[in-house]
């Protein structure tokens, strides 16, 4: 009699997934899940008359928190956005998740119910196989009435298949011990051998039937199924007896090849998967070290918290285009990453904060420069004003942005009150040019009279022509300003023909610097700063000259005349000291000038 033998059986293949597990996976992933929709189909398991699948309860489970956590983290996000404190936030209670927390723990107490009952059968079955085994392993010992007992076999063989599943653990065990005493009873069978005939070749019928399923099974394109079908078509296998020995290795060898191709088939699916989760779990490091390389503290105005926005959303879409990693680095890498973004929008939270704060601080100090400004535009002091304004317009420029609901409005303001103030200057400075320009008329008439004064031919008496000289130039010191792009040539062309008339008509030298100086003076006005400047650069030459003077004279006493050479270095000296006294003197009476000028 030829049976299975036992060191053949077929075993599972080690996969890192079970299919149930992969099935629940799928479902839970493929469908378009809520919190609501999940919690319905938890509640649905508990109406079931079915098993419960523990790997599905887990994929609702980790689907609904997935779920729940997102609507945790945006509605943070938002309180956060509102300009609150991350510390403070505390989650609304959730209705749905209290009724899926509730329905949980029925389905982890039905679940519980039902493996019990599943295990308490599972023991009966495995005593009562063993029972049939023991009571087929006693007949196949009475040899001499081995097939009296044929019959009763038969229902033994029955009752075994028609007996439930045991513990997973025995399954093998009890099954190889059912073979080996079924074999043994056949081995040791005087049966009829039409009969016996008649039973192995309706076993190798169904069993040439399973191979032709297997063979099937190796061109089935979704290798899941196939692998799924392969399993029950093993466990078919096991169900059928025996078949003559003669054929009882070929039909298993057959059998056994088909089952290797689809498990080799199944075996490259899952090693192509944890190659595409690798290269996935790859991509979405390179997207975190790029987020990680990010300077969050680099931004500091909205258009570079705007542009380093784009750079996170863009890395959070294409994200989204990578498939899962192994489950492990999946979860870790999806805590990095969502680690990394919150990061990034509690800092840019805080800027917007702090920038509201810093723009309202501006805005006040905008409205305070557009006081000041309106309190000048109505000002006649033009030059002080004018640099005041640009002064204010400079710390304008300074002043950080202001909301911009109030930006057009204190810049209209403050622009506003500065053309005022502009504008009159304007219309003033027109009246001013146009006395400069007759003032220019009448200094250019009193330089072409001079020249005339100064031309060889003259015959002007000399002393007419100083009179017209000191009338010409006091007129010159009474007229006022001229443009100032015409004041620096029409100075210089003044300057030197009144030298010139100076030496012309031997004016006494150092009258004339003093007139010169005097005129220079004229210049300057009413420039208080500039006058204030030329007294101090006297006061330092008379100083000078003073110490040059009494150093002079206290060398005067050291020279004697006894000598020629020392008679000549001491009249040397004599000048020298009569030169710096007249120097002191001229300087004195320029200092003079300038000190009636101030008064």
């Amino acid at each position: 009699m030829d049976m299975l033998d036992s060191a053949e059986v077929l075993k599972p293949i080690d996969t890192e997934i079970s299919a149930s597990a992969e099935n629940a996976q799928n479902t839970v992933k493929e469908e378009n899940t809520t919190k609501e929709s999940l919690l319905e189909r938890l509640s649905a398991l508990l109406n079931t008359e079915q098993d419960i699948s523990a790997e599905e309860v887990a994929a609702i489970k980790q689907q609904f928190y997935i779920l729940h956590n997102e609507d945790v983290k945006k509605a943070k996000a938002a309180f956060v956005e509102s300009g609150n404190a991350p510390e403070d936030f505390i989650a609304d209670e959730d209705e749905v998740e209290i009724k899926f927390k509730a329905t949980l723990a029925e389905v982890k107490d039905k679940k519980a119910e039902q493996r019990a009952r599943i295990e308490a059968e599972q023991v009966r079955n495995l005593e009562h196989k063993k029972a049939i085994i023991e009571e087929i392993a006693r007949l196949s010992e009475d040899t001499d009435n081995v097939n009296r007992h044929y019959p009763r076999v038969k229902e033994l063989q029955t009752e075994f298949k028609e007996t439930g599943e045991v513990p997973p653990q025995h399954t093998t065990v009890i099954w190889k011990n059912y073979q080996d005493t079924v074999e043994r009873f056949y081995d040791e069978l005087k049966v009829n051998k039409e009969l016996r005939d008649y039973d192995f070749k309706k076993n190798l019928g169904e069993k040439q039937l399973l191979v032709d399923e297997a063979k099937k099974l190796i061109e089935e394109p979704d290798v899941i199924t196939a692998f799924r079908r392969l399993q029950e078509l093993h466990d078919k296998w096991r169900e059928i007896g025996p078949v003559a020995k003669e054929v009882r290795e070929e039909i298993w060898a057959t059998f056994k090849d088909a089952s290797a191709e689809v498990n080799k088939r199944y075996q490259a699916y899952f090693e192509e998967r944890k190659k595409k989760e690798r290269e996935n779990e790859d991509a979405k490091t390179a997207i975190c070290e790029e987020i990680a390389a990010l300077d969050f503290n680099a931004p500091n105005s909205f258009a570079e918290w705007d542009e380093m926005t784009k750079k996170i959303l863009d890395a959070q879409e294409r994200w989204k285009t990578i498939g899962f990693a192994s489950k492990k680095a999946n979860n870790a890498l999806f805590a990095r990453f969502r680690e990394l973004c919150d990061e990034f929008f509690k800092l840019k939270a805080e800027y917007f904060k702090r920038s509201k704060e810093d723009m309202s601080e501006n805005l006040a100090k905008k409205i305070a420069l557009c006081e000041e400004a309106e309190k000048l535009q109505d000002s006649t002091d033009w030059r002080k004003t004018t640099d005041t304004l640009i002064r204010l317009q400079e710390q304008w420029k300074s002043i950080g942005a202001v909301p911009r609901k109030n930006s057009e409005e204190v810049w209209q303001r403050f622009r506003a009150a500065c053309n005022t103030f502009f504008a009159n200057k304007k219309k003033s400075t027109s009246d001013v040019r146009k006395t400069e320009q007759a003032n220019l008329k009448i200094k250019k008439d009193i330089i072409e009279q001079l020249n005339k004064l100064n031309v060889p031919e003259c015959e002007t008496p000399r002393d007419e022509a100083i009179r017209e000289l000191q009338q010409l130039r006091a007129t010159w010191q009474a007229t006022g300003h001229v443009p100032m792009k015409n004041k620096e040539k029409l100075t210089e062309e003044y300057r030197t023909v009144v030298g010139e008339l100076f030496d012309k008509l031997d004016v006494r030298e150092t009258r004339a610097r003093m007139n010169a100086f005097e005129a220079t003076v004229e210049e300057i006005g009413d420039d208080k700063s500039r006058l204030l400047k030329e007294r101090d650069r006297l006061a330092r030459a008379y100083d000078q000259r003073k110490n040059e003077l009494q150093t002079y004279e206290n060398n005067l006493g050291f020279f004697s005349s006894s000598s020629k050479s020392g008679d000549s270095m001491l009249r040397d000296l004599e000048r020298k000291i009569q030169r710096l006294r007249d120097e002191l003197t001229e300087i004195s009476g320029k200092m003079k000038v300038i000190s009636a000028k101030l008064k």
